[in-house]
């Protein structure tokens, strides 16, 4: 995510064009039209609850199988330890796929005074139907942050049971430390670790399959892919695993990726297709390309979404759906059996800052708009 608020709100009334097509097959509709979420970041389904994430440091819970709810019923409250503001705050939540057991939950946020993303787990207690208490985090992970922007922020755990986790390059413009590239250090990549052990002084352990796993060059080893400047939001596709990624971009385009293991998507080198750094014959050499990318002509950063793998709207079935935060548009990605892309097709404008999306607990997606009044919606077929 890539904004100074009151500019992109500015931008999103400039740019916002009620370009939908024609024969719009597609429509929002508010979840909780009585909620309202100051700036929602990210939404998660967890054991017929939704669970909302607002940037300034809270997370709540409301009841995801209700139409209407009266209030919002607060989860977790650290704002008195989250540094919020711009692109900083509490940014990411993923529960342990054990939870109905071990009752963990994962969260990334930033904090401090030199700055710095902390990823921690907090408990719930049994038999607790009311707040988490905030002295249950266990920090797992920490890195500091050069600068207050680019701090990607998702956590979510993959089909193999790891955690993954969204780092952006550490922020500025350009990626002036050359970060992404730098496989010493974890700024500008996506990383993956293991929560259910430990290795020495860590509080987890590397996967024995990373790609730098004991490496003797000094590489960070919860490292999984580099290369990237800003991936706000991945996702994993539920039925096939395959990782999806939204990298925001700099000066010219905007990507999204499909990531692999061990994958260098470019930045700074290249910026989407383009060199960057060089601006011009930039060696190429080994750089993963994004599947999709688009021009400030048409949104100036990117969110990603997710695999369609809901009912109600069997068109979109198999289909990638991201947007772009100013613009407010919707895109539907189809993939060809090769895995290149086949299509890219506007969906609707939402009209709104477009912060994340999320799916409930029946696969349906769900858009958030981002602002101190924040509401969560869902995407629905027109009835004909």
């Amino acid at each position: 995510m890539r904004y100074n608020f009151l500019g992109y709100f500015i931008a999103a009334v400039l740019l916002i064009s009620c370009s939908e097509p024609a024969d719009a097959q597609y429509s929002l509709q508010e979840v909780y039209p009585d909620v309202q979420i100051d700036r929602p970041v990210e939404a998660v389904a967890e054991q017929g609850k939704l669970y909302v994430v607002s940037q300034a440091g809270k997370i709540y819970q409301l009841p995801s199988k209700e139409a209407k709810a009266s209030e919002e019923n607060l989860l977790l409250d650290i704002s008195d330890r989250v540094v919020s503001g711009g692109e900083r705050g509490l940014l990411g939540l993923a529960f342990h796929p054990d939870f109905a057991n071990n009752r963990y939950f994962y969260v990334n946020y930033t904090a401090g005074d030199p700055l710095e993303t902390r990823i921690s787990r907090f408990t719930v207690a049994a038999g607790n139907k009311g707040r988490v208490d905030p002295k249950s985090e266990q920090v797992l992970l920490t890195y500091r942050q050069p600068y207050s922007n680019h701090n990607g922020g998702k956590v979510a755990f993959g089909p193999d049971g790891y955690l993954y986790i969204s780092v952006g390059d550490g922020g500025s413009g350009g990626d002036p430390e050359n970060n992404s590239q730098d496989r010493t250090k974890l700024l500008g990549k996506i990383l993956r670790i293991d929560v259910n052990s430990t290795s020495g002084s860590r509080k987890y352990s590397i996967p024995a399959d990373n790609p730098y796993a004991n490496n003797s060059e000094g590489f960070r080893e919860e490292i999984y892919a580099y290369g990237l400047r800003n991936p706000w939001k991945f996702s994993f596709d539920k039925e096939t695993g395959m990782l999806w990624a939204a990298d925001v971009g700099q000066n010219k385009l905007e990507e999204i990726d499909i990531i692999q293991k061990g994958g260098n998507y470019g930045w700074r080198v290249m910026e989407g297709t383009d060199c960057y750094n060089p601006s011009s014959n930039c060696d190429q050499t080994g750089l993963i390309k994004p599947i999709h990318e688009y021009k400030r002509s048409e949104g100036v950063s990117v969110t990603g979404g997710f695999v369609y793998r809901g009912k109600n709207i069997p068109a979109l079935q198999g289909k990638y759906i991201y947007g772009d935060y100013a613009t407010g548009k919707v895109w539907a990605i189809t993939l060809k059996k090769d895995g290149t892309m086949a299509d890219n097709a506007l969906l609707l404008t939402t009209g709104f800052a477009l912060s994340s999306f999320g799916v409930d607990e029946n696969n349906e997606l769900l858009l958030l708009s981002h602002g101190r009044n924040g509401k969560v919606y869902r995407l629905s077929q027109k009835a004909k």
